[in-house]
């Protein structure tokens, strides 16, 4: 993996956690999350814990805390995975072609851990017309007002803006 410019438009640190942090951010996940963060799984649909969640706040990458959608770009597409219109910030997610499965599509990634999140598929809700479809597994919540959890102690608070 390429390493990304060394901050976000919105002040995040993108640079990729090294060896030994990111062996620490491993040890932590669940078999599940492991599955779907590092293997490019899929949990199965109606059935993610952030599926029904309509709290305000911020939905960050499980693995490495990154922001990557606000609660205010979540909407219901009826197809059992969480699904947002855009990103927190467009620098925290990556799209790469996938062909598995027999299928073309763009899966999502976060920027800075490289955790396979999803996919994001051109059939949203305006202004981007966008759906990203993420696993519930590969997100972690945190409600406004709450810190976000830093676990490369990056200084990410100071850079979180109200959703």
């Amino acid at each position: 993996m390429s390493t990304p410019a060394a901050s976000s438009p919105t002040g995040f640190d993108l640079t990729a956690p090294d060896a030994a942090e990111r062996q620490a951010l491993e040890a932590g996940l669940s078999r599940e999350e492991a599955e779907v963060l590092l293997h490019h799984g899929t949990e199965a649909a109606f059935c993610g814990g952030l599926l029904d969640n309509k709290e305000n706040g911020v939905y960050c990458c499980r693995l490495c805390g990154l922001p990557l959608f606000q609660a205010k770009t979540k909407f219901e597409s009826g197809t059992g995975w969480p699904s947002f219109f855009a990103p927190y910030d467009e620098a925290h997610v990556v799209g790469v072609r996938d062909v598995s499965y027999g299928m073309v599509r763009i899966e999502t990634r976060c920027a800075r851990c490289d955790s396979h999140q999803g996919h994001v598929f051109p059939d949203g809700p305006p202004p981007t017309r966008l759906r990203y479809c993420i696993n519930s597994v590969s997100l972690e919540f945190v409600q406004n007002g709450k810190p976000l959890r830093d676990p490369l102690e990056r200084g990410d608070n100071a850079h979180l803006t109200p959703a």
